[in-house]
């Protein structure tokens, strides 16, 4: 799954798609992204949609108290999109940071896909797991989380249901420890290190220790839920 955050990129992930038949594209408006939305962004997320005849996600979208977009701008672009996702019953991505207790609010009073939706990179409160499980969440780990200082977001996934786990990179986002790298890149513009999609097999690693699995075990199980999830489109 290879998600757009804003209509700049949706171009980029759909021809990528084009390319690979193996890549789901994911088309979505990130709430760092809201600011610069074009005034037909609506009718271009829709045309995209239908462009893949279904075989899409929306995603990633969400909420995110750390930047200083507004909060009123952020729900009216992430309610747009959930809603879409849920009448198309499409995968949905979510992205939230410092803003659990408003997510909580929309997705336990907003109809949501039948198949579930995607809390993308889970840093939430452990005691929302349950509720967030009950509406049907499944949960990405990602190989940042093996970083010093990610314990109390490893205690999480020790508690995850097995049958809600997923796994992702967010590259070029969310870089792996430094001692963990194996596929090293140059830095990004900013100077700050980034990730590689091969970083996915650390992620996995990471997930079996933390859980105290068997690697080939946990890896079996993640793939039958990424098909029910994001697989039959």
């Amino acid at each position: 799954m290879v998600n757009g955050t804003c209509e700049e990129d949706w171009a980029a992930v759909a021809e990528l798609a084009g390319r690979f038949p193996w890549v789901i594209p994911s088309f979505g408006v990130h709430p760092w992204k809201v600011a610069g939305l074009s005034a037909e962004w609506r009718a271009r997320l829709l045309a995209r949609v239908e462009e893949c005849g279904g075989r899409c996600g929306i995603g990633e979208i969400g909420l995110d108290r750390w930047m200083k977009q507004p909060d009123a701008a952020q729900r009216e672009v992430f309610l747009w999109q959930l809603r879409l996702a849920a009448e198309r019953n499409l995968p949905v991505s979510i992205h939230c940071l410092k803003a659990w207790g408003a997510l909580w609010e929309i997705l336990r009073e907003e109809p949501l896909p039948e198949r579930g939706f995607l809390l993308h990179a889970y840093g939430g409160p452990v005691e929302m797991l349950e509720g967030f499980v009950k509406r049907g969440a499944y949960f990405s780990f990602s190989g940042y989380f093996l970083r010093p200082g990610k314990r109390a977001r490893l205690e999480a996934f020790r508690r995850i249901p097995a049958d809600r786990l997923l796994v992702e990179t967010d590259a070029p986002s969310m870089p792996l420890p430094p001692e963990r790298v194996r596929h090293p890149l140059p830095p990004g513009p900013d100077g700050m290190p980034v990730s590689h999609p091969a970083d996915l097999a650390v992620a996995y690693e990471g997930l079996a220790e933390t859980r105290g699995e068997k690697p080939e075990r946990l890896a079996a199980k993640v793939a039958e839920n990424f098909a029910r999830l994001f697989g039959v489109l």
